[in-house]
This record gives C-alpha cells, sequence and structure tokens, in this order.
C-alpha cells in the first residue's frame, strides 16, 4: 500500500476512532441525564401515589388532577403507572394516567399497559421492610419499558409508582441516529479533506521519485525541486540534492581519472615505444651485416646504449612517481630530516650555471635561513627539474630569477624566467604527466614530460604545492610552497633539530 493510502487510512481511523469516544460520552450523559429526571419524577409521583390511588378507588374514571408536592397530576407522563400490592405480591389497586387525547402527543384511546413487576419488592414477603427500591423493568406484551420506585407501607404491601421509558428511549433512539449520521459525514468529510491535503503534502514526494527515476536513467546532473526546508519533505529534498551533488563529483572524479589512466598509459606506451623501436632498429641493423662494419657496429651499440639509458630514466620516473603516489607505502621514497631550504637552492643554481654557463641566473634569498623538515634529495631533484625546464624551454641567453625564502609561515621557492612563457591553459595543465606544451610531442624540445609531474609530487609529499602562473608580458613563474620545519614537525611528530622518520608529509 502507498504511503498516501496508509497515511488517509490511519487518518479515517483515528478520527473514527475519536469520534466513537465523543458519541459514546455524549449517549451516556444523555442516558444519565434523562434517567435522572425520570427518578425525579418517581420521587414526586411517590409522594401522590396514596392519593391517587384513593380517588381511583373511589371512581371508575380518571380522577381528577390531584396535587403531589403541589404540582398536577398531568407532571406524569401518559402511561404512569400506580399499584398497592399487599405482601404476597398480588396487586390491591393500580391506577394508569391516560392523559386526555391530544395531550403531550398522546393518541385516542391509547391502549393502558402495566408494567411486569418481579418478586421481591420491599415490602412483600420475599422482599421484607427494606428501602425503596429502583429497577427498570419490561412492559407487558409489546408495551413499553418502565422505570420503577418501590417502597414499603408500614401495615406491610409495597407502592410503586412506575414511569414508561417510551419518550427517553425515543430520545436515545434519536441521539443514535443523529450521531451515526454526524459521524458518517464528518469520516467522508476527513477523508474527502484529507486525501486532497495529503496528496498536495506528498507531491514533493512525487517529484523526488521522479528525480531518483532520471537519475537510475543516467543523469546525475536532475535536482529535486527544493520544498519548504522547514518541513521534513523539504530537508529531504535537500539532503538529496547535496548527496547527489556529491556523487555526480565522485563520478566525474572517477571520470577524470580513468581518462587520466588512459591517457596515461597511452603516453606511457608511446614514449616507451620509441626507445623500444629504435633499439629494435639497431639491432635488425647489426643482425644484417653491421657486426662487420667497425662503423655501423659502434655507432649501432651506442645508439642502443643511449635508447636503453633514456628507457630506464623514464621508467624511473615512472617508478618515482607510482611510489610517491602512495604515501602510506613502507618503500616511501621520502627520508625527512632538518634542512636548510636556502642552501639546497643555492647548490641547484650554481649546477645550473656550470651546465649553461651562457645563461644568466641570478639568486636572491630574504628572510635568512629557510628550515625545513624534508628529503635533501628529492627537494635537489625538485629544483634540478624546474632549472631545467627553464633551459629546455627558453632560448639561451634567457634570464633567469630564483628566489628562496619565507613568507606567511611557509617557505617559499620561485623560479621565473623572461622567456615566451605559456598561456593560462597550458600553466593550469604542466603539472599533469606527459603533458607537453608543445603539441607536435617533439623531442627537440624538452623530455618526455614527467619532469614538472616529479616536481608536484614532491611537492606534494613534502605537505606543499607548486604552482605555475604566466608572467605578462612574458615569461613564466614556478613557485614552491613547502611547510618550515616547526609546522611540519606538528604535523609529522618529529623534533625539528634531527631526523624524522621515513614517510611523506601531508
Amino acid at each position: 500500500m502507498s504511503v498516501r493510502g496508509r497515511v488517509l487510512i490511519g487518518t479515517l481511523c483515528l478520527v473514527a476512532a475519536a469520534l466513537l469516544v465523543a458519541d459514546l460520552a455524549v449517549y451516556r450523559f444523555l442516558s444519565s441525564f434523562l434517567h435522572g429526571r425520570v427518578d425525579d419524577q418517581l420521587e414526586s409521583g411517590m409522594w401522590a401515589a396514596p392519593r391517587i390511588l384513593e380517588l381511583a378507588g373511589e371512581s371508575t374514571g380518571p380522577p381528577a388532577p390531584v396535587l403531589a408536592r403541589g404540582q398536577p397530576a398531568t407532571v406524569y407522563p401518559d402511561g404512569t403507572y400506580f399499584g398497592h400490592l399487599d405482601e404476597s405480591g398480588d396487586v390491591v389497586r393500580d391506577f394508569t394516567i391516560t392523559l386526555e387525547p391530544g395531550v403531550d402527543g398522546s393518541l385516542d384511546d391509547p391502549e393502558p399497559t402495566e408494567p411486569v413487576l418481579p418478586d421481591g419488592l420491599p415490602g412483600s414477603g420475599a422482599g421484607g421492610g427494606g428501602p425503596s427500591r429502583r429497577l427498570t423493568v419490561e412492559g407487558l406484551g409489546e408495551g413499553p419499558r418502565y422505570r420503577v420506585l418501590a417502597d414499603a407501607l408500614t401495615g406491610g404491601g409495597t407502592v410503586l409508582v412506575a414511569i414508561p421509558l417510551t419518550s427517553t428511549s425515543a430520545t436515545l433512539h434519536r441521539l443514535l441516529l443523529i450521531e451515526a449520521g454526524v459521524t458518517v459525514g464528518v469520516l467522508f468529510a476527513v477523508g474527502l479533506l484529507g486525501f486532497f491535503v495529503v496528496r498536495r503534502g506528498l507531491r514533493p514526494l512525487d517529484r523526488i521519485a521522479d528525480s531518483a527515476g532520471a537519475i537510475a536513467a543516467g543523469d546525475l546532473s536532475t535536482r529535486v525541486a527544493l520544498a519548504d526546508d522547514r518541513t521534513e519533505v523539504g530537508r529531504l529534498g535537500a539532503a538529496l540534492n547535496t548527496m547527489l551533488s556529491q556523487i555526480e563529483t565522485a563520478f566525474e572524479e572517477r571520470q577524470a581519472s580513468e581518462d587520466l589512466l588512459r591517457r596515461f598509459v597511452a603516453d606511457a606506451s608511446h614514449e616507451l615505444r620509441t626507445p623500444l623501436t629504435s633499439i629494435q632498429g639497431y639491432a635488425e641493423l647489426f643482425r644484417r651485416g653491421a657486426s662487420e662494419r667497425p662503423e655501423d657496429l659502434a655507432k649501432a651499440m651506442r645508439q642502443i646504449e643511449t635508447e636503453s639509458r633514456r628507457m630506464a630514466e623514464l621508467v624511473d620516473e615512472l617508478l618515482l612517481l607510482a611510489r610517491l603516489d602512495q604515501p602510506d607505502s613502507v618503500e616511501s621514497p621520502i627520508e625527512l630530516a632538518t634542512l636548510d631550504l636556502a642552501t639546497i637552492v643555492a647548490e641547484a643554481v650554481e649546477a645550473a650555471r656550470d651546465l649553461d654557463q651562457e645563461r644568466r641566473i641570478a639568486l636572491a634569498a630574504k628572510g635568512g635561513p629557510v628550515i625545513v623538515l624534508g628529503d635533501e634529495l628529492r627537494l635537489r631533484q625538485l629544483l634540478d627539474n624546474l632549472l631545467s625546464n627553464v633551459r629546455e624551454h627558453t632560448p639561451s641567453g634567457t634570464r633567469v630569477r630564483a628566489l628562496v625564502g619565507r613568507e606567511d609561515g611557509l617557505a617559499v621557492v620561485e623560479v621565473s624566467d623572461d622567456g615566451p612563457g605559456i598561456d593560462e591553459e597550458d600553466a593550469a595543465r604542466v603539472f599533469e604527466r606527459f603533458y607537453r606544451v608543445d603539441p607536435s610531442r617533439s623531442r627537440q624540445r624538452g623530455g618526455v614530460g614527467l619532469g614538472l609531474s616529479i616536481v608536484a609530487a614532491i611537492a606534494e609529499a613534502h605537505g606543499g604545492r607548486a604552482t605555475c602562473e604566466p608572467v605578462i608580458p612574458h615569461g613564466v613563474r614556478f613557485r614552491i610552497e613547502l611547510p618550515l620545519a616547526e609546522e611540519a614537525a606538528r604535523e609529522t611528530g618529529a623534533a625539528p633539530g634531527g631526523a624524522a622518520p621515513v614517510s611523506p608529509l601531508r
């Protein structure tokens, strides 16, 4: 059964139960009230009973109006029965009030009825002289039920008054009909109103179901139309939209990761295929007779050695990146120690000047020693890769600037040049693996496209980051940010003044 049906049925059951309790309470209250009024009439009739019975014995017709506590005889309902019984329970004298036609709505010449009296009434041989007794009895034949008040006489015998419950029963029966009609009407109205209210209230759930169906069909961009966030359905819609955003982001990240992996495998295959093809070609040359020609043999061996070394370097770089991608691995390539980053930068700049003496490389340091917690070998590799990238992608003689210092609680290294520069799109992708700005993938400029990827991976392994931005009007700036030794020590639990455990900073 649907939620709408369960809510509607539950509401109707609760309303029906409440109406039933209310109907029962009203019925019991009115019944008690009407029977109490009859009992009051019985008390009044008991005072007038001796006089009425006396008059009934003197006349064959109905007596003249008599007083009972100052009230005329007509205060008693039509059919009121007065009786005098002896000790054995036999009727000595009785009288039934029959009003004139038209009085209190009575019919012409009504048939008098009498109550069916039980044994053991007060004043009888079985009942003794106990207190007065009230009871409800059936009428003779098809007569109405009676409410009876019986009292013992001083000399023995019983006097009683019985009032028919015709009016009381009719009133209560009419009340039952009214309550039944009202109950059915209220249930119908509540059901109809509840149907529209529940339908309107659950309409956002229908929209959520439609959105879920669209998502199941593959449209992860679908969102639920938000309702009032103060309601449960509104909060559910907001939570669902948040979850959908996270799922969509996760799918996009997974797709991007898969695309990156496929591109990485394709690029790695491409880069490895070139030296392998070259080695295969020179091996084929050797097989076809180069071994008998010393010059060709030397050339073939030299090229095979060169391509093998190049392929080994590529594999080593791939292995290094793979190990840097697994910071929790026991084979982590990062061994931390307290280092002066300014010294490492100075050594890397000096080595770059020796490799290219025509290139002007300026070094600036600010803030004194820049103490970091890092791996000296990997940090030197990071700087060598940055300077090598500048050397390979800028003309000879291009001015290069290297800066090391402290900034906003971080150790900062910047390498910038006045070369041709790159655009914003290339700057955002230069740290991707196998990415080269040159779309022709020519090896005349640059390597295989892993140098800057290693720079970014080493920076991240030390808890920092690497960025690249174009310099206006021309040139490019690489920036490395690393945590200082104090901050790094707090993150890793290592002492600033000594060696740290073998683990990357994160």
